[in-house]
């Protein structure tokens, strides 16, 4: 694919196995859970339930699979349709899934709260799963909605999905509102929690309240360049330089519609116009604006996302080749992989 020499190909595979590599965005306990009520249509009927201990031919997350991918550590996301009535008793339900779930494998993966036991679970040869909840909509407008999903081992949430919800506006309904008095409210407690503060999918209005805002760095978990994919999922440069400056991390998903204009979600056709190097463009403009330091992967696999060459978890090591074929150094590499995601989950989750 990069055509890379003998040396350098030895060299990526050295530094992704000596690196500690995070993964800040999956959808795969939509695949696990078996609880209903489904969200469902004829053309978008339920995907064949999984499990995360056996390799699958269906989706793109599994034990199997994150360890044929070298991927130590991953962001597990919570996402809760608005179109359900309970919103907050489908999150329980899904958290009582994947907790279930990761419970059945207990010498493969664990759940981890906060940077010391993601350590120890990696030094301990097991997966490290941090949970996060995408979207505030099951918070249901309450503040105690949300100190209850942090003591049920929740550490981020994505503030809003597309729609505008009790937070804020969705980039998918962006009205130019600012954050509602909840939305404040809810990112001033993140603080105190030790919560990663996601602003993945956020208005660009609401994207510079949580800036101002925010105490501590801030995330973006699964976002890309608007400068090179004017999706409205995107950040500008403007939005990707503060992100850095407040001292927090862009994760690059691997959604080709974030990536490529005109690519749509669901076209097997459209997705093969785009190619790793295409990812490795994104990661390189992000670089240029901010440096290495504030640039992670938040891949979104098992959420729609993925393409030729990036299709499942096992594809991560063709991340370091593209990186080592670019020119990146073996320390910048390695932050990219996973220490810069580390340095803010140390200074934040508690």
């Amino acid at each position: 694919m990069f055509n890379l020499t003998k040396e350098q190909a030895d060299r990526a595979r050295a530094l992704h196995a000596a690196s500690l590599i995070v993964d800040t965005h999956n959808d795969t306990i939509l695949h696990l859970i078996k609880s209903p009520p489904f969200i469902t249509s004829e053309s978008n009927p339920p995907s064949p339930r999984r499990t995360l201990g056996e390799r699958s031919e269906h989706g793109q997350i599994d034990i199997p699979r994150i360890r044929e991918g070298g991927v130590d550590c991953l962001l597990f996301a919570m996402y809760v349709s608005p179109l359900y009535t309970a919103r907050l008793r489908r999150l329980v339900q899904m958290l009582d899934a994947f907790t279930v779930e990761v419970e059945r494998y207990p010498d493969r993966i664990a759940v981890a709260t906060n940077h010391r036991e993601i350590m120890k679970t990696v030094k301990d040869g097991k997966i490290a799963a941090v949970i996060t909840v995408e979207g505030g909509e099951p918070l249901e407008g309450s503040i105690e909605a949300l100190r209850t999903i942090y003591r049920l081992g929740a550490r981020s949430l994505t503030l809003t999905h597309f729609p505008r919800n009790e937070l804020g506006d969705g980039s998918g309904a962006d009205s130019g509102s600012h954050l509602t008095e909840f939305g404040v409210e809810v990112v001033q407690e993140m603080n105190r929690l030790g919560m990663l503060v996601d602003i993945s999918h956020l208005n660009e209005t609401g994207f510079w309240d949580v800036i101002e805002l925010s105490e501590d760095p801030v995330v973006a978990t699964h976002s890309n360049c608007k400068a090179l994919c004017s999706h409205h999922r995107n950040l500008t440069d403007d939005q990707i330089k503060a992100l850095g400056e407040k001292g927090g991390v862009m994760n690059l998903s691997f959604c080709a519609g974030f990536i490529k204009d005109g690519i749509g979600f669901g076209d097997p056709e459209a997705l093969k116009k785009v190619t790793v190097q295409d990812w490795l463009d994104h990661l390189d403009h992000a670089v240029e604006l901010v440096g290495t330091s504030h640039v992670g992967i938040g891949s979104d696999l098992d959420g729609g996302c993925g393409f030729p060459g990036l299709d499942d978890v096992t594809k991560f090591p063709s991340l370091t080749e593209g990186m080592v074929s670019r020119g990146y150094s073996d320390e910048d590499i390695g932050k990219i992989l996973g220490a810069n995601d580390l340095r803010v989950f140390k200074k934040v989750l508690k």
